[in-house]
């Protein structure tokens, strides 16, 4: 089995490399290769989309290498399971409202907007650690309890327009959202290489998960 993770200039993917790599290790599932190629990226029986910085700013460097993004979409329509992490996440909605209006990929219904915290004292950025609260159940979510701890660095959140698609929220001012999922596409904003336990966990899962 292998596991993609596709680079598209978004940022050092070394450490998600790191913690993919030992779980996948751990469970005896394959090789976890960091590749901007289509070839290979089609090839992959799952697929992980990290994501640093602006959305435009990803969505635009994705679109720059030829055929990346067609090959994306071709493993998610073959049913086989994918992963956005933060900014990967987001670009997996309709639209992303950060400097403008910029077309997501459509995948889970929504906008991603600004956080906009009810405690005017909480800064944005929303960075560090966080409680998860979780609000369904998902194969992904296997072993992570109410309250366990994530790592963020955010000041965009995706609100997904069909609250079936929310998988954990947490408080910051109010509910901000932690995960999405629907069918063979899951996607976090906290960061699961960041994560300790609560990460490794969920990176376990997933090189498990068959949707």
């Amino acid at each position: 089995m292998s596991t993609i993770i596709v680079d598209y200039n978004s940022g050092n993917l070394r450490s998600a490399e790191k913690s993919f790599q030992r779980m996948s290790d751990e469970l005896g599932v394959g090789q976890v290769i960091v590749s901007s190629d289509p070839n290979i990226v089609r090839k992959a029986d799952h697929l992980v989309l990290p994501g640093v910085g602006a959305f435009a700013d990803c969505r635009r460097e994705l679109g720059a290498i030829d055929g990346l993004f067609g090959a994306i979409e071709e493993h998610v329509k073959s049913g086989k399971p994918f992963m956005g992490i933060c900014v990967g996440m987001q670009m997996m909605a309709t639209r992303g409202l950060e400097h403008g209006d910029h077309d997501g990929f459509d995948w889970i219904k929504g906008d991603v907007k600004l956080i906009s915290p009810n405690d005017k004292k909480l800064k944005i950025p929303h960075m560090g650690w966080n409680n998860l609260n979780l609000t369904t159940k998902h194969p992904v979510f296997n072993g992570i309890k109410e309250n366990d701890h994530a790592y963020f660095v955010h000041s965009y959140q995706l609100k997904p327009a069909i609250n079936a698609d929310l998988l954990a929220t947490v408080d910051y001012g109010g509910k901000i959202t932690a995960a999405v999922a629907r069918e063979n596409i899951i996607g976090t904003q906290f960061h699961p290489e960041k994560s300790q336990s609560t990460g490794l966990r969920l990176i376990s899962n997933f090189l498990s998960w068959k949707p």
